[in-house]
């Protein structure tokens, strides 16, 4: 881009476009101030105290580490400043009220994949925002559509802002000299068609039968019916791998299966699923459980996990009709009378 564009510049210029402009733009800002300081941390690890040790676990079951502790306390002291009526984070059991009166309600993952930073892996920050209905606590239980901007953070090499705001996805990336975010890819598009997907092969034993039938069908390559030789990736950093479809395109893959703890999913809805399928659809992608568009999904529960296949419309459209072909009560046969291409096809 010619001209350099800070997101605060950017967040005025759509103000007057979007409902709530100004007030959504204070809430955006918010958390990418909590997000600038959060790099440093993160960057300067055992530096600044970051040991990476386990601390206990937080209201979901998950192992919580110090960093994740620091992340979510950066992010609720950013947000009490802005018109946040209150906060959902994967560390607190409930949403915790802050100004009732305010506009907005916010479900936000505070450290994506804190279990990564051993390995110097990106890792990220995930945030959903959404007008405050007449109770606090539904809102955050209706549909992804209710959202009005949502996005995420990535750590790594660079710190990148990726947002949807204004019925668009842009990309930013963090000036460390001045310590703000920076406009680098306006109005981002994902390819609607690549030949990669993502996916942690070693659970292959537990896959329902539609995941196992769509990736068979990739690593066919040339020699099977999607006629084309797909490349693998798998970082295992939920933001990482956003990132990566909107810069490359494919599909990323975190399917239920037949584990304990994993049979309705194992990303939450509200401050992963949500977030990024807004992001992937804005930005021309797709967005499923395998068998429903994750965005008309209204959560039972604040922590209610949920399937996540989302990235390119081609690649996403074909994993959803391999699901359709297939009835719910085959999903976890291995029996070839029941795959895509059966005796019953």
């Amino acid at each position: 881009m010619d001209e350099r564009v800070s997101l605060r510049s950017h967040l005025e210029q759509a103000a007057s476009r979007t409902p709530h402009g100004a007030a959504v733009g204070e809430v955006i800002e918010a958390i990418a101030g909590a997000s600038i300081e959060l790099a440093g941390r993160i960057a300067d690890g055992p530096l600044a105290g970051i040991t990476g040790e386990a601390r206990n676990t937080n209201s979901d079951g998950d192992q919580q580490k110090d960093i994740d502790v620091l992340a979510d306390e950066l992010m609720r002291t950013a947000l009490r400043t802005a018109p946040v009526a209150a906060v959902l984070s994967e560390e607190g059991a409930l949403p915790e009220t802050l100004d009732p009166d305010a506009p907005f309600c916010v479900a936000i993952d505070p450290l994506d994949g804190s279990a990564n930073l051993e390995n110097n892996v990106s890792v990220g920050t995930i945030f959903s925002i959404r007008p405050r209905g007449n109770d606090i606590l539904s809102t955050f239980f209706e549909p992804g559509t209710a959202q009005c901007a949502a996005g995420f953070v990535v750590y790594g090499p660079q710190t990148t802002l990726v947002l949807g705001h204004d019925g668009r996805v842009d990309i930013f990336i963090l000036d460390r000299r001045v310590q703000q975010f920076v406009l680098i890819r306006q109005g981002a598009k994902i390819a609607p068609d690549t030949p990669e997907f993502a996916i942690n092969a070693s659970n292959r034993r537990h896959w329902h039968g539609p995941v196992r039938a769509y990736i068979d069908e990739c690593l066919a390559g040339t020699n099977g019916d999607r006629g084309a030789d797909f490349n693998m990736r798998w970082i295992g950093s939920l933001v990482a791998e956003a990132l990566r479809i909107l810069v490359r395109g494919g599909v990323f893959l975190y399917p239920a299966d037949a584990r304990p703890g994993y049979r309705e999913g194992r990303l939450r809805l509200l401050y992963e699923a949500h977030p990024m399928a807004l992001v992937m659809e804005w930005a021309g992608g797709a967005a499923t459980t395998g068998r429903r568009r994750i965005l008309e999904l209204g959560a039972r529960a604040p922590h209610q996990r949920v399937p996540l296949i989302m990235g390119s419309v081609c690649g996403v459209r074909d994993v959803t009709a391999i699901h359709e072909g297939i009835e719910p009560m085959f999903d976890n046969s291995d029996a070839p009378l029941f795959t895509r291409r059966g005796l019953f096809r």
